[in-house]
């Protein structure tokens, strides 16, 4: 996805029309591509830095988990997180559309973080980069049980952590809905699980009228109420403001990464 194109875009409705238009059939130039399962949707894209990583960052994509929206929009991401050294390994799963909801995009998060054991990496610092709905998934698999492959944190991009609320108030058109399928269950619900046992950085543009900033600060007052290691860098900026490579914002989100893996 061009970047002119991602910052001129308010809504994930428009979004739709543009990563549609671009999802890669087959790994991108620079990245090794990983089946964790037989859908075409279970893979991952693993691009390598020069050098010895200095950890591993697992990107999960946003989209409020529909079908329309792929993996094409963390590999801007990824491809700068390889150049700041670390290993990142950008996630795709099925989504509502395309065979998922819960529990199998969960399933697929899970399985596709785990499949990390497969590679050759260094898997002491393994963080999840997540953005809207995948800010949802990476604080939903950072406290996971008996992972083959746990995270040691999470950094969740103005991510979807109240689904309650977000239900509440129509986020995406009723995507949590779709995505949940039947009665929230509070084990898929970021809110409902504090405290983590891991780090949670979450960081949100005070502008975002897509994903209200009030889902980061209710779950960041739950977290630290209950013990966790979980703070809220608020950023000047829109939801897409914190996919840009090119902005201040991720230069900030960058540090916050770098901080989890010392």
């Amino acid at each position: 996805m061009r970047r002119r194109q991602l910052l001129g875009l308010t809504a994930w409705g428009t979004l739709g029309l543009v990563t549609a238009a671009c999802s890669t059939p087959g790994p991108s130039s620079g990245a090794t591509r990983t089946a964790y399962g037989s859908d075409p949707s279970q893979w991952a894209d693993l691009y390598r830095p020069t050098g010895t990583p200095r950890g591993v960052v697992v990107v999960v994509h946003g989209g409020f988990w529909k079908a329309q929206y792929d993996a094409s929009l963390g590999e801007p991401l990824a491809r700068s997180l390889a150049a700041e050294g670390w290993a990142a390994w950008n996630l795709e799963y099925r989504r509502v559309g395309n065979g998922g909801g819960v529990p199998a995009t969960l399933d697929d998060v899970a399985a596709g973080i785990d499949a990390l054991a497969t590679t050759d990496l260094d898997l002491t610092h393994v963080l999840a980069l997540g953005h809207s709905a995948g800010g949802h998934l990476a604080v939903w698999a950072a406290g996971r049980s008996g992972a083959a492959v746990p995270l040691t944190g999470a950094v969740s991009q103005a991510g979807v952590l109240d689904l309650r609320a977000a239900a509440e108030q129509g986020l995406g058109g009723g995507a949590v809905e779709a995505f949940v399928g039947g009665p929230l269950d509070a084990t898929v619900d970021p809110l409902q699980q504090v405290p983590l046992a891991v780090p949670v950085r979450c960081i949100h543009g005070r502008s975002d009228t897509n994903v209200p900033l009030s889902q980061s600060q209710s779950y960041v007052s739950a977290a630290t109420a209950a013990g966790a290691d979980a703070t809220l860098t608020e950023v000047d900026g829109d939801h897409f403001v914190l996919i840009n490579p090119s902005s201040d914002v991720w230069r900030t989100q960058l540090d916050l990464l770098a901080a989890l893996a010392r």
